[in-house]
């Protein structure tokens, strides 16, 4: 096969509410790319992600758009195919070629091939036109009939990416264009058509390779014997067809004795082996020029998830080799709303800052995009497991033709397409789904309409078990696994996956302590980006930001969420006040989005094994806005991710309550035991030793990938002045604090530190020792410089403590790295909050 790809096209806004000075005017435009990239790289409109633009740029998700270029092929010969591969259309379009309409796209998330070999042999016109989607799903909602949804536009009937029509933390853009190549493909008798390599293990450690082929021949000519060559590794097997085969499905298995295994970060090596299938005509011993070739990678281990009863309800365990992983884990949304500028180097960059917080496992969550070959190429390479959402989210989803048929097409072509990769180890129906059409007040409006059910209870679980039957499939997160919804609710904590939203939208963080669910799969607290990405696309030009400006319009743009203000505002009042002075609450919120989460993630993982994982939501932004990520959206770490550093950590120690009493518990997500000796003491909070705990010393052992707890009792827990002690455990390294008051209810050291900064290669070395217990030390240096980055943040210290701290970046003010607004503390907030 001979692939060209179309690169170079014209794109023209054709219709709709388009400004003058762009009506009718043909812009180059590269391919992929969309109709903002087009114009963003010709100048000719603003940046959608500073200021206030976006709202300026509301008129393109109305207006109609034509992609053109010329196609010059050479004329086919005899028993040559010619096909035009579109491998994804954003999103609903009408493609002519020589002014014949070759056919019509409505899905952005599949592929659509055409056969163009009686238009070539002369130069034609190619012209994509592409309505507006909005538009298109305004029609079939009135068509069909409306379906309840958590936002205004009806994204639920239109197969285009939900979070495109905007979200709690994305901009409304609802891109069009050619999102991913355009190719022309010439081939001749035969090709592979799908190539679907699943890799399971045996009991004895061999490894099987069952490939799944769709070859498809050309009929333009006789097809004489033909040879399929599949090698995996060093081992290979060449399977020959009889001549006259009409093409079809067929599959070779290739056996690999003694297999390596794939594991996830942190429990083992990630070996990957290449598979390439080749077809050849004859009798294969010419292999000079083969008819068609496909390449990947392919890794052996064992997927299952635990979905036993027991006393405590149903549990989700993800088993990988036969091993129960406690799964730390983050949602994933696409990197940046203008998909087309997703690089693998961006990728690899946000997957690596996810293996630094700790995690393990990322969510694809189903509002987005199935990613693409790089995303998992990445988390093959690295051990990241990948939760994969069918791409449903916060909706009722009509099931009437067209759209049950092209639901089908999709998961078909992307159940393929990502079969091979180790990283994915389960399929999700969807996001908040059937938990939607519980509790949110659909059934009434719905009647007898169709919402989705169909797909969760038949469509995807019948075509997961044709096409990748070697991962396992949930009807949706949250889900409760074997109950219909009548029976039990799907988001009961008690069973199955589990969705906290209570916290941030309606109480305090310390209610995440109320449940202890058996897998949270979705949990989050807003805080704003960082200062750096803040000061490039929000904030005002002056030194100085006003207390108001968090009101203003500009910043209202980039917050998202329904009074997303209010509820940061009433997040911080119980634990830190809420300060008047924007630089401060800028801090106060990014701290307390950090503290909560820890707070929830200590407490879950010191239920493993009845609690098996925890997926934050999220772990990255998409643009520059305030927002649940622990990235944002210029990539920059915000202090929620040191939070989560600290939290994910192998080895950890929290203090923690269990009924009326309080225990250390120890945590070791290692296959090694720990072993050390456990110090607890009560001290105030200027150091002075009150209590140390005979039940709490000694040696103790922790077992392998187990949480040991250590009660803590007597005089070690017998406060006398809640505002002035503190509770300190350590166990090697690791140490646990725990408090009797808020911060804000604490006798605290506004300056409770002491620094000294040390140039060394690459940046400067701060030492921070604690003169009165600091809480949240942090340094914030991407207010000197937008590139300096600091190896941790969020940092608690005990009185006589010291933490050390790695800043990169030349040129910084070694007086202005400690003191305010770069170094922070909890403590600087209390004397400032109302």
């Amino acid at each position: 096969m001979i692939s060209r790809e179309l690169t170079d096209w014209n794109l023209t806004a054709t219709g709709g509410p388009v400004p003058a000075d762009l009506a009718g005017v043909e812009v180059p435009a590269t391919v992929p790319g969309t109709n903002h990239t087009a114009l963003l790289d010709r100048g000719l409109i603003p940046d959608p992600y500073l200021g206030t633009n976006e709202t300026s740029l509301a008129w393109m998700k109305r207006a109609t758009w034509r992609y053109a270029t010329v196609l010059d092929e050479p004329a086919a010969a005899p028993d040559e195919r010619v096909d035009l591969l579109f491998e994804g259309v954003d999103t609903v379009a009408g493609i002519s070629l020589g002014g014949t309409g070759l056919g019509r796209t409505a899905n952005m998330h599949r592929s659509y091939r055409y056969d163009v070999r009686s238009f070539v042999g002369a130069p034609a016109d190619l012209v994509v036109d592409l309505d507006s989607a909005l538009e298109t799903a305004e029609a079939e909602a009135n068509r069909i009939g409306t379906r309840p949804m958590a936002y205004d536009q009806p994204f639920n009937m239109v197969r285009k990416m939900a979070c495109s029509f905007g979200w709690d933390w994305g901009p409304d853009l609802q891109t069009a264009g050619l999102w991913k190549p355009v190719r022309v493909q010439r081939w001749r008798v035969a090709r592979l058509a799908q190539v679907v390599p699943l890799a399971t293990v045996s009991d004895d450690g061999t490894g099987l390779v069952d490939v799944r082929l769709e070859v498809e021949t050309s009929g333009l000519s006789d097809v004489g014997q033909l040879v399929v060559d599949v090698s995996v590794g060093d081992r290979g097997v060449a399977t020959e067809i009889s001549a006259g085969w009409s093409g079809g499905s067929m599959d070779v298995q290739v056996e690999v004795p003694d297999a390596d295994l794939w594991w996830p970060a942190g429990h083992g090596a990630q070996p990957l082996y290449p598979i390439v299938v080749t077809l050849y005509e004859g009798d294969g011993e010419d292999r000079s020029n083969p008819l068609d070739s496909w390449s990947g990678r392919v890794a052996f281990r064992t997927v299952e998830v635990n979905r036993d009863r027991d006393e405590h309800g149903t549990a989700f365990t993800f088993v990988i080799n036969g091993k129960p992983v406690f799964v730390r884990g983050a949602n994933w949304i696409p990197d940046d709303h203008l998909l087309t500028r997703i690089t693998r180097e961006r990728l690899e960059q946000r997957v690596d800052q996810a293996l630094g917080a700790n995690l393990n496992l990322l969510r694809v969550w189903g509002g987005g995009i199935y990613e693409s070959d790089d995303f998992y190429d990445v988390c093959d390479e690295k051990g990241v497991m990948v939760w994969q959402d069918v791409l449903l989210a916060c909706a009722a989803y009509p099931e009437e033709a067209p759209h049950w048929a092209e639901l089908e097409a999709e998961l078909r072509e992307n159940a393929a397409r990502l079969a091979p990769h180790p990283s994915l180890v389960l399929w999700n129906g969807g996001n908040e789904n059937i938990w939607g059409h519980e509790d949110w007040d659909w059934k009434e409006p719905l009647g007898d309409l169709t919402w989705g059910a169909g797909y969760y209870y038949e469509l995807f679980p019948k075509v997961l078990a044709e096409v990748d039957p070697t991962r396992a499939y949930s009807d949706g997160s949250p889900y409760s696994p074997g109950f219909t919804p009548e029976e039990t609710h799907p988001n009961d904590p008690d069973h199955g996956t589990h969705h906290q939203w209570d916290v941030w939208n309606r109480v305090d963080y310390t209610h995440y302590r109320d449940d202890v669910p058996r897998f949270p799969s979705e949990f989050g607290f807003q805080g704003p980006a960082t200062w750096a990405t803040m000061q490039r696309a929000v904030l005002p030009d002056s030194a100085d930001v006003p207390p108001g400006f968090k009101e203003s319009e500009v910043f209202l743009l980039h917050q998202k969420a329904l009074d997303g203000n209010g509820k940061l505002d009433r997040g911080l009042a119980p634990h830190l006040g809420v300060p008047e002075d924007f630089a401060d609450w800028h801090w106060a919120t990014q701290l307390n989005q950090a503290r909560a989460l820890q707070f929830a993630l200590e407490h879950y993982r010191s239920w493993w094994p009845r609690t098996a994982g925890a997926i934050v939501w999220q772990l990255n932004d998409c643009w520059p806005v305030t927002s649940w990520a622990a990235v944002d959206g210029d990539g920059r770490r915000k202090p929620l991710w040191y939070a989560l550093k600290h939290a994910f950590a192998d080895r950890m120690v929290t203090v923690q309550p269990r009924g009326a009493d309080l225990v250390a518990a120890l945590v070791n997500d290692t296959d090694e035991p720990w072993t050390g000796q456990v110090e607890a003491v009560r001290t105030t909070l200027g150091g002075e030793l009150l209590a140390t705990s005979d039940t709490a010393a000694g040696t103790v052992t922790v077992s392998p990938r187990s949480v040991a707890h250590v009660p803590l009792s007597g005089d070690l827990v017998a406060v006398g002045d809640p505002a002035n002690e503190v509770l300190v455990v350590t166990l090697g390294e690791a140490r646990g604090l725990h408090r009797w008051a808020e911060s804000k209810d604490l006798a605290l050291d506004p300056a409770p530190v002491r620094t000294t900064v040390i140039e060394e290669d690459g940046g400067y070395r701060v030492d921070v020792t604690a003169t009165s217990l600091a809480l949240g030390v942090t340094l914030l240096a991407d207010r000197l410089d937008p590139d300096a980055q600091v190896d941790d943040q969020v940092v608690d210290l005990p009185a006589g403590t010291t933490a050390v701290f790695h800043v990169t970046g030349r040129g910084l003010d070694p007086e202005a790295l400690v003191a305010r607004p770069v170094l922070r503390t909890e403590n600087d907030l209390v004397r400032t909050a109302g």
